[in-house]
């Protein structure tokens, strides 16, 4: 058995080397090794030899078989190499070919309006930072002055996860001030950030959605006044909303982060059932702001005599569908490439104050 063992050896050898592609080679990997190839049949055939050399006709079976797989291996490898070659002779791109836009889909809605944020405040001297989805209670309210029977710490309004094993309960961020109160407690002031990302609140109709975004900004020094957070305020809703004398104005409310506290409105008209951005007699609230109250100055570690400034927050999705006149919120979730190719804009075309902003 062993001289025919030897002989099927260099017959299939033969065969491998002289594999002209990888069909070839499949069929010989198949006549070796397959149910009825012929090292399976010699295998088959080691229950009718003597048992006293048996053992050694096994191991040499064994021997054979992993030279065969090995040869294949070898042979494939070499015949896949001359193939992507062979290809590569007769294939050519043209480098030179301007891209096509429409193949490459379309950016959505919501990441235009986050590049458009940051061209606009990157101007200004802000940087982006960036902070987890799912935070402690600390960093989403107690560091943030929110009183411990304040609603927005209810269940209904807040989702809650298990808490650590130190018992801090854990949330989904109801906002992106958390990364503020992160910022501060690492980064010496003075401090310039806008945050943008997503956040969560137990919340759905065509105006809300459980998972929405967020920008908030934050001005950290020895010298800014609320002077300072208007002008930033006002040259961003004309910049963003491109409406050059676009009426701003500042109504005093009450957020527990900061003092005083403002809400920001933006001229309008609703004449006819249609709302238009500009002088109009009309106003809408888009955004709330305010000094840093010393209190969220104290909690980060800093010192709130020697240092001030101001915070403010809006809904990325909202202003996107003010802008791009976007009537429900819920289409930017639901996937549909339809709704996609109507409100998105072209790739590779980034915004710049330089070259406009919704081109």
């Amino acid at each position: 058995m062993l001289d025919q063992m030897e002989a099927t050896r260099g017959e299939l050898m033969k065969l491998v080397d002289s594999a002209a592609d990888l069909a070839a080679l499949e069929s010989v990997r198949v006549a070796a090794l397959g149910k009825k190839g012929r090292v399976t049949q010699l295998m088959q055939g080691l229950k009718d030899i003597a048992p006293e050399t048996r053992r050694e006709a096994g191991q040499a079976l064994n021997r054979l078989k992993d030279e065969i797989e090995a040869a294949l291996t070898k042979r494939k490898e070499s015949l896949g190499e001359a193939a992507l070659d062979a290809r590569l002779k007769t294939e050519t791109a043209d480098l030179t070919l301007p891209v096509r836009p429409g193949g490459l889909g379309r950016l959505h809605p919501i990441s235009q309006t986050i590049e458009e944020l940051v061209q606009i405040f990157g101007a200004m001297g802000f940087s982006v930072a960036e902070g987890p989805d799912i935070d402690d209670d600390f960093h989403n309210f107690g560091a943030l002055n929110f009183g411990e029977d304040h609603p927005a710490r209810q269940m209904h309004d807040t989702f809650y996860l298990p808490p650590k094993p130190d018992g801090m309960p854990m949330v989904l961020r109801t906002h992106t001030s958390t990364v503020q109160i992160r910022t501060m407690m690492k980064v010496k002031p003075p401090i310039r950030i806008i945050v943008p990302g997503r956040t969560f609140r137990s919340d759905s109709d065509a105006t809300h959605s459980p998972m929405f975004h967020q920008v908030e900004g934050l001005v950290i020094d020895e010298t800014t006044h609320m002077g300072h957070l208007k002008g930033c305020l006002i040259d961003f809703c004309r910049a963003f909303f491109q409406v050059d004398d676009l009426p701003v104005r500042f109504r005093p409310s009450y957020f527990p982060f900061t003092e005083p506290s403002v809400e920001v409105d933006i001229g309008c008209s609703r004449k006819g059932g249609e709302l238009k951005l500009g002088s109009g007699g009309d106003w809408l609230e888009i955004l709330g702001c305010g000094m840093v109250h010393p209190n969220v100055i104290r909690n980060c570690g800093l010192d709130p005599t020697r240092y001030q400034g101001f915070a403010f927050g809006m809904g990325i999705d909202r202003i996107a569908m003010l802008k791009y006149a976007i009537p429900d919120l819920r289409p930017f979730f639901d996937a549909d490439l339809r709704w996609l190719k109507h409100y998105g804009f072209v790739p590779l075309d980034p915004p710049s104050l330089a070259g406009g902003l919704s081109r």
